[in-house]
């Protein structure tokens, strides 16, 4: 048996590069704007260098699937961008981008108000592979002609720039899942009525005391606005965030 599965190392590792793989599809999506940013563009053309391609709708958004390998680049009257690789890629789930494009022959748009319960759920379907990637493994299977190796577990196990760029991939969408999660409770509506601040106080104070994901999940609505108050009392005497987010400030 030992030898066996020998054999069949040296046999993947002669033949992996012949061998095709599935490709791992997901979704790029995000809006597309004049110079200005203040204007969505409608009808702009969004294509990946693996033959996908969509338009932006009235609000400017767009969805493309696309694979690890892709380039995506977007196309507005005969005007072509330049190609965007999807691993470079730093927010799959708004890759907003703005045209140089005069703002007189746009329209006006409102642009929907999109609900981020829904929006996490829908992106944890959209990129669930992502999502549930692991690194590939032997894990042996019984069959009636014995113990044996998945063939492909095997091929993927010597894809190493592919499994390094899937596992940062996935980290990286983790990590803006968890932003995203702080920014909805901590949010500047939130922090404004409870702290009165506004412009780029209200900026700094949100940038300085921003708490970290896991009080910002966990913790009462009453114990987290109780965090904000005793930080805005810290930001008005120029003290530093407390060092456990809830606690009660140092009595100075």
């Amino acid at each position: 048996m030992f030898r066996r599965f020998i054999s069949i190392l040296l046999v993947v590792s002669l033949f992996t590069v012949a061998i095709p793989s599935s490709a791992q599809w997901f979704k790029i999506k995000g809006n597309v704007y004049d110079s200005s940013r203040n204007y969505a563009i409608e009808l702009v053309t969004v294509l990946s260098t693996s033959g996908k391609g969509t338009i932006t709708d009235a609000n400017g958004h767009y969805e493309i699937d696309v694979t690890e390998k892709d380039s995506i680049w977007f196309s507005y009257l005969n005007k072509p961008t330049m190609k965007f690789p999807v691993l470079k890629i730093a927010n799959p789930f708004a890759f907003d981008i703005s045209l140089q494009i005069n703002v007189t022959v746009l329209k006006e748009v409102k642009i929907r108000q999109r609900n981020y319960k829904e929006d996490s759920t829908q992106n944890r379907k959209d990129y669930a592979k992502v999502f549930n990637y692991q690194k590939p493994k032997l894990s042996p299977s019984v069959s009636g002609m014995g113990v044996g190796f998945d063939l492909d577990e095997i091929i993927n196990m010597f894809r190493f720039k592919r499994n390094r760029s899937m596992l940062a991939f996935q980290q990286r969408l983790l990590q803006q899942e968890r932003d995203k999660s702080v920014d909805h409770r901590f949010n500047k509506a939130l922090v404004r009525r409870l702290t009165s601040l506004t412009g780029n106080e209200l900026d700094s104070f949100m940038l300085i005391y921003r708490p970290p994901y896991e009080f910002a999940m966990l913790t009462s609505d009453y114990d987290f606005q109780q965090y904000i108050k005793d930080s805005y009392r810290r930001y008005l005497v120029g003290l530093p965030p407390l060092p456990m987010p809830g606690l009660k400030p140092d009595e100075e």
